[in-house]
């Protein structure tokens, strides 16, 4: 088991990752922050067109570490296809960002794959192709507009042992058609969708753990076997007693699910856009503003909005791979939520009275929903948000970390 003595309270930092990222707060809340300030993405004025009544939102974001685990199940088994996978996690990680804004059409998407071709060769290259492909014309067919705009592949083999997939999403919307975070405030309703199971698009069953956090699962419960037969997966600057220090193989039953570790780790990130597209289209009025929550966890939440106290005190069944990290790693409650999304990974801040209307259209899509909180006045003297965490008994407390 990983440091059996559990001296870290902050595992991911020992990785080598901010799971707050305060330091690039820090420098990028100071610069300008678009027309829309309080909106979940940037967007700028539009430079495309010149039409004043539109706007350009330019996003980029990737697979993370999560490639990694495509890279393990390649080599342990020789089947390729799990990269697929991989371009579907830097696809949505850049697509559900965007529905939070309420782009839904127009999505011009290029791809950057940086790898070592001496690791992950051809064979593995060309399903993060087709996969990326693929998945585009998936979305197409819920009328979600996005397409390939391209990419580039680089064989930076000095930069990574193995490979990085990231995408950079482009779109121009109409200015009244924005999504706007500014817009939440006390006395909404926080429906939260489900990250696990199965929706009606997906062909597999998800185990919910997305791409955010995936540093530290992968060496909570992968085993050292994976340290010594892969060390190109590891940053040597970290403490070997942080790396591959969990108890379970990939091939390994995951408790509590039919899934196997492998399996649940390297499950692709799901993606709202068919729903997200039909509540855009038939329960916008209601919708006030929309989270994802990815880097930072359940606590993304703290940056948006203005003045509130953010509650959330009733949440979905947390998934079996959330509490097997847990267990394997020692790791706090207050870092779990933190870093993973613990069972639902996107938020509807809406009236109340739309709630009801939002979730069945949810679980008409095959996607547990529930409202899991709400918004109240801030009850900080600074009029700064907080957000305050209730489960099984535990109250967790948070602020935004300058």
């Amino acid at each position: 088991m990983c440091n059996s003595q559990h001296i870290s309270s902050d595992r991911y930092a020992r990785r080598g990752v901010s799971s707050s990222k305060s330091e690039v707060h820090a420098v990028v809340d100071k610069l300008n922050l678009g027309i829309f300030p309080g909106a979940f993405c940037k967007i700028g004025a539009d430079k495309l067109t010149g039409d004043p009544d539109k706007c350009n939102i330019i996003h980029s974001d990737g697979s993370g570490t999560k490639s990694t685990l495509a890279y393990l199940h390649y080599r342990e088994t020789g089947d390729p296809r799990g990269f697929r996978k991989t371009a579907q996690d830097s696809l949505v990680m850049n697509i559900d960002d965007l529905l939070c804004i309420g782009a839904i059409k127009g999505i011009l998407i290029s791809s950057t794959v940086n790898r070592n071709a001496r690791a992950v060769p051809g064979e593995a290259l060309a399903e993060i192709i087709s996969g990326t492909e693929d998945f585009l014309k998936l979305l197409r067919s819920y009328g979600v507009g996005s397409y390939s705009g391209g990419g580039e592949t680089a064989d930076v083999g000095d930069l990574t042992g193995t490979v990085t997939v990231d995408s950079c999403a482009v779109v121009v919307m109409s200015r009244n058609q924005i999504v706007d975070n500014a817009n939440i405030r006390p006395g909404l309703a926080i429906v939260g969708l489900a990250s696990a199971g199965k929706a009606s698009y997906e062909t597999f069953e998800n185990s919910g753990i997305g791409s955010n956090g995936l540093t530290s699962a992968r060496h909570d419960l992968l085993s050292p076997y994976y340290l010594k037969k892969y060390p190109e997966t590891c940053d040597p600057l970290t403490d070997t007693s942080f790396l591959y220090c969990g108890p379970y193989k990939m091939e390994d039953p995951l408790p509590g699910s039919t899934m196997s570790i492998g399996e649940a780790l390297i499950c692709p990130t799901r993606t709202y856009a068919p729903l997200v597209k039909q509540l855009l289209e038939e329960e916008r009025d209601g919708i006030k503003g929309m989270v994802h929550c990815s880097g930072g966890g359940q606590t993304k939440c703290l940056r948006f909005g203005t003045a509130v106290h953010i509650i959330k005190d009733n949440f979905l069944p947390i998934p079996p791979i959330f509490t097997a990290i847990q267990k394997a790693s020692g790791t706090s409650d207050k870092e779990m939520f933190r870093v993973y999304n613990m069972g639902h990974r996107m938020e509807i801040y809406c009236e109340p009275d739309a709630a009801s209307k939002i979730i069945a259209k949810s679980q008409a899509f095959g996607i547990p929903a529930q409202i899991v909180g709400r918004t109240e006045a801030t009850c900080r003297q600074d009029g700064k948000n907080q957000l305050t965490i209730k489960h099984n008994g535990i109250s967790l407390t948070y602020v935004v970390e300058e």
